[in-house]
Protein backbone atom coordinates (compact mmCIF):
# COMPACT_ATOMS: atom_id res chain seq x y z
CA UNK A 1 0.00 0.00 0.00
CA UNK A 2 1.37 3.43 -0.95
CA UNK A 3 2.04 5.80 1.94
CA UNK A 4 -0.90 8.09 1.14
CA UNK A 5 -3.52 5.38 0.66
CA UNK A 6 -6.28 5.29 3.24
CA UNK A 7 -7.36 1.89 4.50
CA UNK A 8 -11.01 3.01 4.71
CA UNK A 9 -13.05 5.16 2.33
CA UNK A 10 -14.14 8.59 3.48
CA UNK A 11 -17.59 8.53 5.03
CA UNK A 12 -20.24 10.26 2.93
CA UNK A 13 -21.82 13.48 4.13
CA UNK A 14 -24.51 13.03 6.75
CA UNK A 15 -26.70 15.25 4.58
CA UNK A 16 -26.24 14.05 1.02
CA UNK A 17 -27.73 17.27 -0.28
CA UNK A 18 -24.87 19.34 1.16
CA UNK A 19 -21.25 19.71 0.05
CA UNK A 20 -18.38 18.70 2.27
CA UNK A 21 -17.87 22.29 3.45
CA UNK A 22 -20.50 25.03 3.45
CA UNK A 23 -20.19 28.56 4.83
CA UNK A 24 -23.33 30.67 5.06
CA UNK A 25 -22.81 34.38 5.69
CA UNK A 26 -19.75 33.77 7.85
CA UNK A 27 -18.07 36.78 9.44
CA UNK A 28 -15.33 36.99 12.04
CA UNK A 29 -14.53 40.01 14.22
CA UNK A 30 -11.69 40.53 16.68
CA UNK A 31 -11.87 43.06 19.48
CA UNK A 32 -9.00 45.45 20.01
CA UNK A 33 -8.43 48.37 22.36
CA UNK A 34 -11.57 49.95 23.82
CA UNK A 35 -13.57 47.02 22.41
CA UNK A 36 -13.08 48.29 18.88
CA UNK A 37 -13.97 45.52 16.40
CA UNK A 38 -11.87 44.57 13.40
CA UNK A 39 -13.64 42.38 10.87
CA UNK A 40 -11.22 39.78 9.50
CA UNK A 41 -13.93 38.12 7.39
CA UNK A 42 -17.24 39.57 6.24
CA UNK A 43 -20.27 37.67 4.94
CA UNK A 44 -18.46 34.72 3.36
CA UNK A 45 -20.82 32.32 1.61
CA UNK A 46 -19.33 29.44 -0.36
CA UNK A 47 -19.25 25.68 -0.81
CA UNK A 48 -16.26 23.36 -1.18
CA UNK A 49 -17.05 19.94 -2.59
CA UNK A 50 -15.47 16.65 -1.64
CA UNK A 51 -12.21 16.10 -3.50
CA UNK A 52 -11.76 19.71 -4.63
CA UNK A 53 -8.34 21.37 -4.78
CA UNK A 54 -8.89 25.00 -3.82
CA UNK A 55 -6.41 27.84 -3.52
CA UNK A 56 -7.05 30.83 -1.25
CA UNK A 57 -5.08 33.94 -2.11
CA UNK A 58 -5.01 37.66 -1.48
CA UNK A 59 -2.74 40.35 -0.02
CA UNK A 60 -1.37 40.06 3.51
CA UNK A 61 -4.08 40.70 6.09
CA UNK A 62 -6.92 39.76 3.75
CA UNK A 63 -8.23 37.02 6.05
CA UNK A 64 -6.66 33.85 4.63
CA UNK A 65 -5.38 32.49 7.95
CA UNK A 66 -8.64 33.35 9.72
CA UNK A 67 -10.56 31.57 6.95
CA UNK A 68 -8.52 28.38 7.41
CA UNK A 69 -8.76 28.59 11.22
CA UNK A 70 -12.55 28.64 10.96
CA UNK A 71 -12.52 25.66 8.58
CA UNK A 72 -10.30 23.80 11.06
CA UNK A 73 -12.72 24.60 13.91
CA UNK A 74 -9.90 26.31 15.79
CA UNK A 75 -12.05 29.45 15.95
CA UNK A 76 -15.75 30.22 15.70
CA UNK A 77 -17.59 32.70 13.47
CA UNK A 78 -18.96 35.89 14.97
CA UNK A 79 -21.86 35.62 12.54
CA UNK A 80 -23.08 33.01 10.10
CA UNK A 81 -22.96 29.21 10.06
CA UNK A 82 -20.44 26.55 9.09
CA UNK A 83 -21.45 23.04 8.02
CA UNK A 84 -18.83 20.30 7.82
CA UNK A 85 -19.78 17.01 6.23
CA UNK A 86 -23.43 17.88 6.73
CA UNK A 87 -23.03 18.79 10.41
CA UNK A 88 -23.72 22.23 11.83
CA UNK A 89 -20.44 23.02 13.58
CA UNK A 90 -22.09 25.42 16.02
CA UNK A 91 -24.05 22.48 17.43
CA UNK A 92 -20.98 20.37 18.16
CA UNK A 93 -19.43 20.15 21.61
CA UNK A 94 -15.74 21.02 22.03
CA UNK A 95 -15.00 17.28 22.35
CA UNK A 96 -16.86 16.52 19.13
CA UNK A 97 -14.97 19.27 17.31
CA UNK A 98 -11.65 17.94 18.59
CA UNK A 99 -12.51 14.41 17.47
CA UNK A 100 -13.57 15.57 13.99
CA UNK A 101 -10.45 17.69 13.65
CA UNK A 102 -8.22 14.79 14.66
CA UNK A 103 -9.83 12.31 12.28
CA UNK A 104 -10.92 14.39 9.30
CA UNK A 105 -8.56 17.36 9.05
CA UNK A 106 -4.83 17.64 8.51
CA UNK A 107 -3.43 21.04 9.47
CA UNK A 108 -0.32 22.68 8.06
CA UNK A 109 -0.12 26.18 9.52
CA UNK A 110 2.62 28.81 9.54
CA UNK A 111 3.34 28.15 13.21
CA UNK A 112 4.74 24.65 13.64
CA UNK A 113 3.13 23.95 17.04
CA UNK A 114 5.59 21.15 17.79
CA UNK A 115 5.99 19.84 21.33
CA UNK A 116 9.50 20.78 22.42
CA UNK A 117 10.15 17.88 24.80
CA UNK A 118 9.02 15.23 22.32
CA UNK A 119 11.16 13.73 19.58
CA UNK A 120 10.34 14.19 15.91
CA UNK A 121 8.87 10.69 15.86
CA UNK A 122 6.74 11.37 18.95
CA UNK A 123 5.45 14.66 17.55
CA UNK A 124 4.25 12.93 14.40
CA UNK A 125 2.78 10.01 16.33
CA UNK A 126 0.98 12.01 19.03
CA UNK A 127 -2.25 12.85 17.10
CA UNK A 128 -2.53 9.19 16.11
CA UNK A 129 -2.56 8.15 19.78
CA UNK A 130 -5.83 10.08 20.16
CA UNK A 131 -7.51 7.89 17.56
CA UNK A 132 -8.09 4.18 17.15
CA UNK A 133 -4.92 3.18 15.33
CA UNK A 134 -3.05 0.25 16.86
CA UNK A 135 0.60 0.69 17.87
CA UNK A 136 1.68 -1.20 14.74
CA UNK A 137 -0.49 1.01 12.53
CA UNK A 138 0.85 4.15 14.22
CA UNK A 139 4.43 3.01 13.70
CA UNK A 140 3.83 2.26 10.02
CA UNK A 141 2.14 5.60 9.41
CA UNK A 142 4.78 7.63 11.24
CA UNK A 143 7.65 5.90 9.47
CA UNK A 144 5.97 6.34 6.08
CA UNK A 145 5.25 10.04 6.70
CA UNK A 146 8.79 10.76 7.90
CA UNK A 147 10.23 8.91 4.93
CA UNK A 148 8.01 10.89 2.56
CA UNK A 149 9.30 14.24 3.89
CA UNK A 150 12.90 12.98 4.12
CA UNK A 151 13.29 13.07 7.89
CA UNK A 152 13.75 9.40 8.79
CA UNK A 153 17.30 10.03 9.97
CA UNK A 154 16.10 12.79 12.34
CA UNK A 155 13.31 10.80 14.01
CA UNK A 156 15.02 10.83 17.43
CA UNK A 157 15.92 14.51 17.44
CA UNK A 158 13.90 17.18 19.21
CA UNK A 159 12.42 20.24 17.47
CA UNK A 160 14.99 22.58 19.04
CA UNK A 161 17.76 20.68 17.23
CA UNK A 162 16.19 21.33 13.82
CA UNK A 163 16.21 24.25 11.41
CA UNK A 164 12.98 26.10 10.69
CA UNK A 165 12.64 24.27 7.39
CA UNK A 166 13.01 20.88 9.04
CA UNK A 167 10.51 21.83 11.74
CA UNK A 168 8.06 22.70 8.98
CA UNK A 169 8.59 19.25 7.46
CA UNK A 170 7.87 17.63 10.84
CA UNK A 171 4.59 19.56 11.01
CA UNK A 172 3.76 18.38 7.50
CA UNK A 173 4.54 14.76 8.39
CA UNK A 174 2.28 15.08 11.43
CA UNK A 175 -0.54 16.43 9.26
CA UNK A 176 -0.37 13.66 6.66
CA UNK A 177 0.36 10.69 8.94
CA UNK A 178 -3.34 10.26 9.68
CA UNK A 179 -4.19 10.31 5.95
CA UNK A 180 -6.90 12.93 6.51
CA UNK A 181 -9.70 13.38 3.98
CA UNK A 182 -9.37 17.18 4.36
CA UNK A 183 -6.06 19.01 4.28
CA UNK A 184 -5.78 22.72 5.18
CA UNK A 185 -2.43 24.33 4.39
CA UNK A 186 -1.54 27.94 5.27
CA UNK A 187 1.55 29.04 3.32
CA UNK A 188 3.07 25.55 3.79
CA UNK A 189 6.19 26.34 1.75
CA UNK A 190 7.01 29.58 3.59
CA UNK A 191 9.93 28.09 5.53
CA UNK A 192 11.22 25.84 2.74
CA UNK A 193 13.68 26.40 -0.07
CA UNK A 194 12.31 26.29 -3.61
CA UNK A 195 13.28 22.65 -4.21
CA UNK A 196 11.68 21.45 -0.98
CA UNK A 197 8.65 23.64 -1.63
CA UNK A 198 8.09 22.11 -5.05
CA UNK A 199 8.49 18.62 -3.57
CA UNK A 200 5.89 19.43 -0.94
CA UNK A 201 3.46 20.68 -3.57
CA UNK A 202 3.98 17.46 -5.53
CA UNK A 203 3.17 15.50 -2.37
CA UNK A 204 -0.01 17.52 -1.78
CA UNK A 205 -0.95 16.78 -5.37
CA UNK A 206 -0.60 13.06 -4.66
CA UNK A 207 -2.89 13.38 -1.65
CA UNK A 208 -5.45 15.20 -3.76
CA UNK A 209 -5.21 12.59 -6.51
CA UNK A 210 -6.11 9.97 -3.91
CA UNK A 211 -9.28 11.87 -3.04
CA UNK A 212 -8.27 14.33 -0.34
CA UNK A 213 -9.97 17.72 -0.29
CA UNK A 214 -7.21 20.32 -0.31
CA UNK A 215 -7.51 23.98 0.66
CA UNK A 216 -4.23 25.87 0.17
CA UNK A 217 -3.50 29.47 1.17
CA UNK A 218 -0.53 30.82 -0.77
CA UNK A 219 0.90 33.89 -2.49
CA UNK A 220 2.89 31.85 -5.01
CA UNK A 221 1.30 32.13 -8.50
CA UNK A 222 2.82 28.81 -9.61
CA UNK A 223 1.24 27.02 -6.66
CA UNK A 224 -2.07 28.83 -7.12
CA UNK A 225 -2.10 27.56 -10.72
CA UNK A 226 -1.98 23.94 -9.50
CA UNK A 227 -5.42 24.28 -7.87
CA UNK A 228 -8.61 23.45 -9.69
CA UNK A 229 -10.49 26.39 -8.21
CA UNK A 230 -9.41 29.77 -6.88
CA UNK A 231 -10.85 31.78 -3.99
CA UNK A 232 -9.73 35.39 -3.71
CA UNK A 233 -10.01 37.45 -0.51
CA UNK A 234 -9.56 41.19 -0.08
CA UNK A 235 -10.17 43.01 3.21
CA UNK A 236 -12.06 39.98 4.48
CA UNK A 237 -14.44 39.89 1.53
CA UNK A 238 -14.73 37.43 -1.33
CA UNK A 239 -13.38 38.95 -4.54
CA UNK A 240 -14.17 37.83 -8.10
CA UNK A 241 -10.55 38.19 -9.23
CA UNK A 242 -7.08 38.70 -7.74
CA UNK A 243 -6.48 42.06 -6.04
CA UNK A 244 -2.86 43.36 -6.13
Amino acid sequence: MSWWKRSKPVEPSLNTGMPLIRLEGVSKAFKGDADEETWALSDITLDIGRGEYVSVSGPSGCGKSTFLSLLAMLDTPTKGRYFLNGRAVDRLTPAEKARLRNIEIGLIFQSFNLIADMSVYENVEYPLTLGRATPAERNARVEAALDRVGLTSRAKQRPGQLSGGHQQLVAIARAIAGRPPILLADEPTGNLDSKSGDALMDMLGELHADGATLCLATHNPDYIARAQRHIYLFDGLLATEPVP
